[in-house]
């Protein structure tokens, strides 16, 4: 892949750095510690199972499984203010603004590879999502935070 790639997802884990030490933090402010409680592991199951094949781990973490967390997080944000922890949807802006950049990374790198391979990306993507078993898409969409994060409205429009 070229420099650029590499670059971008170095910029990625930094954030993912700080993402995770904002939680940590707040966590440690309510008396709890990061393992304290039960989490799926949906996205390193995806990581595992498309170790040996770029496109399809552009396609199906960075453009699904990340891509859930634009949809999933305003609702979390909601229920966070009427529990009264402004600081968790403070963080959750925060992440949701940097989400948006990481899934519009992996959108352009997985559309370069498309192109490169003379690839359909929308046929791909279905194939890949068959074959990998990857979880179907559930609402409420973020719908001002997909085409920010590089999906077409056509995208977008089909997911409705």
């Amino acid at each position: 892949m070229p420099t650029d790639y590499y670059r971008q997802w170095l910029k990625v884990a930094a954030e993912k750095a700080l993402h995770f030490s904002l939680l940590a933090e707040h966590l440690v402010s309510l008396g709890h510690a990061y393992g304290d409680f039960d989490a799926h592991d949906g996205l390193w199951t995806m990581v595992k199972l498309t170790s040996q094949d770029v496109l399809a781990r552009l396609a199906l973490v960075p453009r699904t499984l990340e891509a859930r967390g634009l949809d999933a997080t305003p609702p979390m944000q909601d229920r966070l203010r009427r529990a009264g922890d402004l600081r968790a949807v403070e963080i959750l802006a925060i992440i949701l603004r940097d989400e948006v950049g990481h899934v519009a990374i992996g959108n352009y790198w997985y559309r370069w590879l498309c192109q490169r391979d003379g690839l359909d990306p929308v046929q791909t993507y279905d194939r890949l999502a068959r074959e990998h078993h990857a979880p179907r898409l559930r609402g409420p969409l973020n719908i001002e935070a997909r085409p920010a994060a590089g999906f077409t409205h056509g995208e977008v429009d089909a997911l409705l």
